[in-house]
């Protein structure tokens, strides 16, 4: 079915003033696109990153985890802001702006990401109903299936509820890991040291910190904010596109703000109970599990539990959404998002089937997802650089300062990640 816009997901208030105006909190009717998009950055890969990170190396790869959280604050605002000032989302933008073949191209990169992002969030939320209700791997990745279909049967409904319903699923598993934070006592001093003192213990912690850089500055979610924006309020004029901006702006930093330190809070809790000579090799989420059970108690490992299910089930139902955005906007086809949850669940039932130990399938997909980064980082900040598609709105000399640095640093590290798996 071939469409001339992406997708109608950004339904929402028509004019700036009744946004204003609807409650006495004025950021209410703007808070939601970034909440959506905080999902994935507490996926199931999170988890299985964060674990590794804490065991092997306790807290000194936190500062990746703040640095990694700040790059994705600003890379979620320049998409937001790209949606807002063109009414149109990346993947559009980039079909109009850019060669047909480099256009087809991002395409099929974003698709195989996509792919290596549902692996992840689906098998992760397969292991939350594992380890919550006991049930073997395979039911319990038909079982999230059905909880993936539900989350995405919301949008029948409008876009709102499915905004409020992931805001909810984000608060749950922020009380869960607060809950855990209470019961495994992290030495906050040593984590607040290492938040801002950066430092690696040999060529290994570099891997896996490319690995949490992937797990926390996801590519799919860099094409769905713009989209959420988008056409979500009708702004007459730059003045009120600025003043949505501005709502749009605090969006961002409540919900990512939210998502850093429940991902601080992972790799702290790691680091404080796994960081033993007995337990420095651990990276398993089953594992970890267990042991959280056995050195803190029955309350924990159920929190530890129950957030990777939310996590797991929440965030694969926004790739789905993700992946119709990327389909619609670079080459202009649009597929029932039924039919697409139910293709992109395959590849993960059948690593499940044939006994693929999950913790590793999700590890290596955050790697990947570490590739598609510049695809997406680069085509934003070159867009939202360009006066004539921005207008206004275009980035100011030292927001693109800064954005080129991040997108080279996240490249620099790519290819030295390449170079160690190849001499591997």
């Amino acid at each position: 079915m071939i469409a001339s816009r992406t997708t109608e997901l950004p339904e929402g208030l028509q004019t700036v003033d009744e946004a204003l105006h609807r409650t006495r909190f004025r950021i209410l009717p703007f808070l939601g696109p970034a909440f959506i998009a905080c999902v994935a950055y507490i996926d199931p890969g999170n988890f299985a990153t964060n674990i590794a990170g804490g065991s092997k190396f306790g807290y000194t790869l936190v500062w990746v985890i703040v640095a990694s959280n700040l790059m994705a604050m600003l890379i979620q605002t320049l998409s937001a802001k790209l949606g807002i000032a063109t009414g149109r989302n990346l993947p559009e933008v980039c079909r109009e702006q850019l060669p047909r073949r480099v256009s087809f191209g991002l395409w099929l990169q974003a698709e195989a990401i996509a792919m290596a992002t549902d692996l992840a969030e689906f098998l992760g939320a397969a292991v939350g109903f594992h380890l919550l209700f006991g049930f073997g791997l395979f039911p319990s990745a038909v079982l999230t299936g059905i909880a993936a279909f539900g989350i995405l049967g919301l949008q029948r409904y409008g876009v709102r509820l499915l905004e409020a319903v992931i805001a909810a699923i984000v608060g749950v598993i922020g009380a869960c890991y607060l809950g855990e934070l209470i019961f495994s006592n992290p030495d906050l001093g040593q984590v607040g040291r290492h938040a801002l003192v950066p430092g690696f213990s040999g060529s290994e912690s570099v891997l896996l910190a490319v690995g949490i850089l992937g797990a926390t500055v996801m590519p799919h979610v860099i094409y769905l904010h713009s989209a959420l924006t988008s056409r979500r309020i009708d702004c007459r004029d730059d003045g009120e596109r600025s003043r949505v901006l501005r709502f749009e702006r605090l969006d961002v930093i409540v919900a990512l703000g939210l998502a850093g330190l429940v991902n601080m809070a992972m790799l702290a809790i790691a680091a404080k109970l796994f960081h033993t000579p007995a337990l420095a090799g651990l990276h398993a989420i089953g594992e970890g599990h267990a042991e959280l059970g056995h050195l803190v108690g029955g309350g924990a490992a159920l929190a530890f539990a129950v957030a990777l299910l939310a996590s797991g089930a929440s965030s694969s139902s926004v790739g789905t959404y993700a992946g119709q955005v990327v389909m619609a906007g670079f080459i202009r086809v649009r597929v029932s998002l039924w039919l697409r949850r139910a293709v992109t669940m395959l590849p993960a039932l059948a690593l499940l089937a044939a006994g693929t130990n999950p913790t590793d399938a999700l590890v290596l997909s955050q790697v990947v997802l570490a590739f598609g980064i510049p695809f997406a980082l680069v085509p934003l900040v070159a867009i939202t650089s360009d006066r004539d598609v921005m207008g206004v709105h275009v980035n100011s000399r030292v927001t693109t300062l800064v954005a080129v640095a991040v997108a080279g640093l996240v490249t620099l590290l790519n290819v030295f990640l390449l170079g160690q798996q190849l001499l591997g």
